[in-house]
This record gives C-alpha cells, sequence and structure tokens, in this order.
C-alpha cells in the first residue's frame, strides 16, 4: 500500500468517514485468510495428490498499461477517496503444490472487470465509462504458509462471459498457472463458452467458489475462499511472468 494511500485512509478513519469502507490491516488479513486455512488443517487430506487446478485462456483484457497502484486492495487506488462500487469481497486462499504443500513466494496476480463490464485494458468494452475508482489489478506474494488475500468486488457478468476473476500463478519468474475462479452455481456457467469447454465435473468443481456473507459485517462485505494448486515446478514450464517483471509474451 502506498505512503499517500495510508495517509488518505489514517485521515478518513479520524474524520469518520470509514463508515462506509472495510480497510485491509494485517490483522485483517489474518482473520479473512483463515477462512481458507482452515479447510487446510484436515487430518489425512493430502494423502494422496491433490488435483492441478485447471488452466483456462489469459483472456484479451490482462492490462495493457498496468496501474500505478498495483497492490492488493483494488477498492482504493492511490490518492482517491472515493472506494471502488461493487460488493466488497474478501478473497483468500493458498498457493499449493500437488503434494498439498504450501508455496512460498508465490507472485499472484488477479485481473477483473469493474461494474460496468469494464477492463483496465485501452481495448475494453465501456472503456469510457470505467470505474477510475477501481484498480482492476492486483498482485501479492505469498508467505511461508502460501496465502494470499486481495480485497476487491465480487465480480458481474459482461457480455459473452459469465462472472469470473482471473489469476496468474508465477513462481522465481516463471508464470506456473493461468486460471479463471467463477462463482458457484452462476446461471451463466453452463454458457460460458471457455467454461463448457471443461466437460469433467470434479475439473469444473476446482474452479468455482461461493461467495458468502462475512460474519458480523454491517456493510454486507463477502468472503471468498479459493485454493490454486500448481502442476509443475518453475524448472518444468518456460513462460515468463508478466505483471511489469518481465516483458510480456507476445499474444498469437
Amino acid at each position: 500500500m502506498s505512503w499517500n494511500k495510508r495517509r488518505i485512509l489514517s485521515e478518513m478513519r479520524e474524520s469518520g468517514k470509514l463508515d462506509s469502507l472495510s480497510v485491509f490491516t494485517r490483522r485483517q488479513f489474518a482473520r479473512y485468510a483463515s477462512f481458507g486455512a482452515a479447510m487446510l488443517t484436515i487430518p489425512g487430506a493430502f494423502a494422496e495428490e491433490l488435483d492441478k487446478t485447471p488452466d483456462m485462456a489469459e483472456g484479451p483484457f490482462y492490462p495493457d498499461h498496468l496501474p500505478l497502484d498495483t497492490d492488493n486492495d483494488l477498492l482504493i487506488v492511490n490518492d482517491q477517496i472515493t472506494p471502488a462500487a461493487g460488493e466488497i469481497t474478501h478473497l483468500s486462499g493458498r498457493i499449493l503444490d500437488k503434494k498439498g504443500q504450501p508455496v512460498r513466494s508465490a507472485f499472484v496476480e488477479i485481473w477483473q472487470c469493474d461494474t460496468h463490464g469494464s477492463y483496465l485494458h485501452s481495448g475494453s468494452s465501456n472503456r469510457s465509462q470505467y470505474d477510475q475508482n477501481f484498480q482492476g489489478y492486483g498482485r501479492f506474494m505469498t508467505g511461508r504458509s502460501g496465502e494470499y488475500y486481495f480485497r476487491t468486488i465480487k465480480p458481474v457478468p459482461y457480455p459473452g462471459r459469465t462472472p469470473h476473476i482471473h489469476f496468474a500463478v508465477s513462481v522465481n519468474g516463471q508464470r506456473l498457472l493461468t486460471t479463471q475462479m467463477l462463482i458457484k452455481g452462476h446461471p451463466q456457467n453452463e454458457s460460458d463458452v471457455l467454461f463448457r469447454q471443461i466437460q469433467d465435473p470434479a475439473q469444473r468443481a476446482l474452479l468455482v467458489t461461493s461467495f458468502e456473507p462475512l460474519p458480523e459485517s454491517r456493510l454486507g462485505e463477502l468472503s471468498a475462499s479459493f485454493d490454486l494448486v500448481l502442476g509443475q515446478t518453475p524448472d518444468e514450464r518456460i513462460e515468463k511472468v508478466r505483471g511489469g517483471i518481465s516483458k510480456p509474451l507476445v499474444r498469437g
């Protein structure tokens, strides 16, 4: 989080304007990330290898110009005071290897459209209506527990696609997974052109998650837990990380 963002949030807290926001802190991260981590403490859960999270297309709207603010809070952009429109969602999970072990120092990226269905991309539809208060892209580096956390909005549909959030996971400068997370039970899932390409119900189940009301939230906030399992090691895949760390690959 930038210094300016910290200053503004501090001023808003003192003035009482944070009644309409839920500001992310390290304490809150531990609280929200625990929703997903709790499911990983079941004895015997990793007796067998985990199924790899299926790959899904990166799509055409990975940001062509990264925002100046690229932290894991997508609801507040740098010096802006007004939060992004949408249903506040605390999105957390863990990056795991196929043995169920947490992956440390995994570089996790997410990107998604705003409430108008517009991406942070020059070629996106409704670009003129883009919510300037929505960061549209965020990234997080996992610690030794493999956990990640983002504060964002519940995804919405746009023409031709069911609601989804794009994910990319890189380790040691190499992209190991590119996928998408969908809303469990959303009626548009079955007609989605990309989701329909995955026919195995078990594989489909790895790409969907529920958005649940956050207990005791006065703002109607949601929580979602989404674990990602890597099927390769950095040595087994050579696709380089994007996100401004290395030159993006040429898309076909």
